[in-house]
């Protein structure tokens, strides 16, 4: 990787684009020291943060493009979450080298993410180190409407979008850990788009405000993030195996402790009262990715039920960047 100009022309190659349109409530962008942003009046502003380091949270040959996606998905992901609207992003980047190619096909996926999501880079920072991305992403949601964790209540029922297991079945395939010949191609490609190209679920922000009483997105394992959300509630959960949805080498080979604690999904989890079945269920036939009711709240208790038996779902761990 060769070195091709300084950090401010880093900028202005790659991250500085005049033609993008800029929002009402971008008062200024990128070129000064900082953003000025006025919020929309009668909505709150949500902001979250994650980082991406090569070697942890993407292999290391992963391409420039698909880093550039990753890292705005995930972010984006978590506003879904709170049922925010995406709006807007910071972008730190830590680069060994300036690469222009490699800046090139980064700020290709991360824009091309940016269009999907419906946000704009609004500023940022580049230095030189070990690969790292990092992104404050920022979304709007009108005031009293936001989703949180603490809202799940017994009898509630859990759902859940898309699969799960997919991105840690490829991590798998990867490492050779997993006999590729037995994944037929259509399960192998679907696993490396959700590892490289996860899409958070924003069509579900309209039934998330409308329906959903608390959620998280899963980023850790299932079995972790709705621990999460049912410490937050402060209530039980009884999960049916059957009714996950997984893929077909994961259901054949009896592998849903991956789908349970391989992470990397991005999916939606969210709970929702028994009379927001018919509503769910209608939109389920009509949404580009699968919706799937896989348990209920309880009082108390965490159980798995596959195979006739109940298991304890706090044996299934999931991701956790301290823990060996």
């Amino acid at each position: 990787m060769g070195v091709s100009g300084s950090e401010f022309s880093i900028i202005r190659r790659h991250f500085q684009l005049p033609d993008r349109s800029a929002p009402e409530w971008l008062r200024l962008g990128i070129g000064d020291d900082a953003a000025l942003i006025e919020p929309p009046p009668g909505r709150l502003l949500v902001s979250t943060l994650d980082t991406l380091v090569s070697g942890r949270h993407f292999p290391e040959a992963t391409e420039a493009a698909s880093i550039g996606w990753k890292a705005l998905a995930v972010n984006a992901s978590d506003l879904v979450a709170m049922a925010a609207d995406p709006a807007h992003f910071l972008l730190a980047l830590t680069l060994p080298d300036d690469d222009d190619a490699w800046l090139e096909r980064f700020a290709d996926g991360l824009f091309r993410a940016a269009d999907v999501f419906g946000m704009i880079l609004v500023g940022g920072d580049t230095t030189r180190g070990p690969l790292s991305v990092s992104i404050q992403a920022n979304g709007w949601v009108d005031a009293g409407r936001a989703v949180t964790r603490s809202g799940a209540r017994p009898g509630d029922r859990i759902w859940i979008s898309g699969r799960v297991g997919d991105a840690a079945l490829a991590l798998r395939l990867l490492r050779g850990e997993v006999d590729a010949d037995r994944v037929d191609a259509a399960t192998t490609a679907a696993c490396f788009t959700a590892l490289n190209y996860p899409r958070p679920r924003i069509e579900l922000i309209p039934l998330l405000r409308q329906q959903a009483s608390a959620a998280i997105d899963v980023s850790d394992g299932l079995a972790a993030d709705l621990g999460h959300l049912l410490d937050a509630s402060g209530v039980g959960a009884v999960i049916e195996g059957e009714r996950l949805p997984v893929n077909r080498y994961l259901r054949d080979t009896d592998g849903f402790d991956l789908a349970l604690t391989g992470g990397d999904d991005y999916e939606l989890l969210f709970t929702a009262p028994p009379e927001a079945d018919a509503a769910l269920d209608a939109a389920a036939r009509e949404l580009p990715f699968a919706l799937t009711r896989i348990g209920s709240v309880t009082e108390s208790g965490r159980h798995l039920v596959l195979d006739g038996r109940h298991r304890d779902l706090d044996d299934y761990r999931g991701y956790d960047h301290f823990r060996e």
